[in-house]
């Protein structure tokens, strides 16, 4: 069974694999305060009906969290391979990016399973705390992409800045025409994002001269699916996927002996 973790800045999700299936996931608050023992804590209450891992991928975009993540790997799982994705090592995907140490992990991962998946090019739009959207070229390139705002804080920062505004839950409004301050609020959110998502991707396309396959991930991401025009697949574990590749393309099947088999994995 492989554990594979993904903290980004608001969530942390992880999932268990048995060989390429998913068997189980779960979705928690990140808390960057959090130490090693208290994260093993938690790995330890969420798997303690399934069986110890045997291996480990981890990605954050949490410097504290990744810390305390090779404290756990270290104390916790010292006789499990690991790998942590992070700059310096190679993934497989290459990084046509003027600084690729810039790159965040889990663009890096989402690209390479997308492009595992549905070929290239393809689009990757990801719906957390900022809204990314990282471009694969046919080739299995990272191009690059554009980072936007997330739903989440855009309402949290039109609620603190607005003397007469309030957040509102992220739901469907009657109309796009609103008759109340809660349904223009939605209004605004909802088809203001997924006229964001429609925009981008088709000046991205432009850019590219071609076509390209569309692919939703991220908590939110289901909100504005049904409003988009260029959304095509959602794959809400996308990132969980690419984890559990990016694991079996460094990890060899161990031949003899225990001990601890540590890889920083990241792009070149």
């Amino acid at each position: 069974m492989l554990l594979a973790v993904d903290v980004g800045n608001t969530n942390t999700v992880l999932g268990l694999f048995d060989g390429e299936r998913l068997t189980d996931s779960w979705r928690v608050k990140t808390d960057a305060r959090a130490t090693a023992d208290e994260l093993a804590l938690l790995f330890r209450g969420l798997l303690e009906r399934h069986p110890v891992p045997d291996g480990v991928a981890v990605c954050s975009t949490v410097p504290a969290v990744l810390h305390e993540m090779r404290s756990v790997l270290t104390r916790y799982y010292a006789k499990v391979p690991a790998v942590i994705v992070e700059p310096g090592v190679k993934t497989g995907v290459p990084l046509l990016y003027d600084n690729p140490r810039e790159v965040g992990a889990d663009r890096i991962v989402n690209s390479l399973a997308a492009f595992t998946i549905y070929g290239g090019p393809a689009i990757v739009v990801d719906f957390g705390t900022s809204t990314n959207f990282d471009v694969v070229s046919a080739k299995g390139e990272f191009l690059g992409g554009a980072l936007a705002p997330g739903i989440e804080i855009s309402v949290d920062a039109l609620a603190s800045r607005g003397a007469r505004l309030f957040k509102v839950e992220l739901a469907r409004p009657r109309s796009v025409i609103a008759k109340t301050t809660t349904e223009a609020l939605q209004s605004g959110i909802l088809y203001g994002f997924a006229g964001q998502v429609d925009g981008l991707v088709r000046r991205i396309e432009a850019e590219l001269g071609e076509k390209a396959t569309v692919v939703a991930t991220g908590g939110l991401a289901p909100l504005v699916l049904g409003e988009s025009e260029t959304l095509q697949h959602y794959e809400p574990e996308l990132t969980l996927i690419g984890l559990r590749i990016v694991f079996h393309k460094n990890i060899e099947p161990r031949t003899s002996g225990p001990g601890p088999v540590l890889h920083h994995i990241a792009g070149t």
